[in-house]
């Protein structure tokens, strides 16, 4: 819960409008929730190794509802054991992610790359 809600202040600090679901979401909540908030942006933590579990066809649930073009990332602990930093971001980009965080991860590229992504350049410059 912690990462969760360091990432939600970064964010809203770098001008973002957040809606920070917790922890233990099911990709449905993601969903329901994009559809309620009308976001832009869905970012998943996963800090259990269960996202390759959850996350296998998270994309193909926005798609479902007409949310296919919403940026999503995901970053954390994603699959259980150690494994190759290339396979895994390789399995989440076949899995619909735009962008991939496996283990550590620097905030500040986070929101830099989710800007770009979204085309809206730094928020905090008018």
């Amino acid at each position: 819960m912690v990462a969760n809600r360091i990432l939600s202040i970064a964010l809203e600090n770098d001008g973002f409008q957040t809606y920070n679901l917790g922890t233990h979401n099911s990709p449905e909540d993601f969903v329901e929730a994009s559809l309620e908030v009308e976001a832009h942006a869905v970012l998943v933590a996963s800090l259990n190794g269960e996202g390759e579990y959850w996350c296998s066809d998270f994309r193909k649930r926005f798609e479902q509802v007409g949310l296919g073009d919403t940026i999503l990332y995901v970053g954390g602990n994603l699959v259980v054991g150690n494994r190759d930093e290339d396979q895994v971001a390789n399995t989440f980009h076949e899995f619909g992610f735009d962008r991939v965080f496996y283990h550590e991860t620097d905030f500040k590229r986070v929101l830099e790359l989710l800007r770009d992504d979204l085309g809206c350049g730094d928020p905090r410059i008018s």
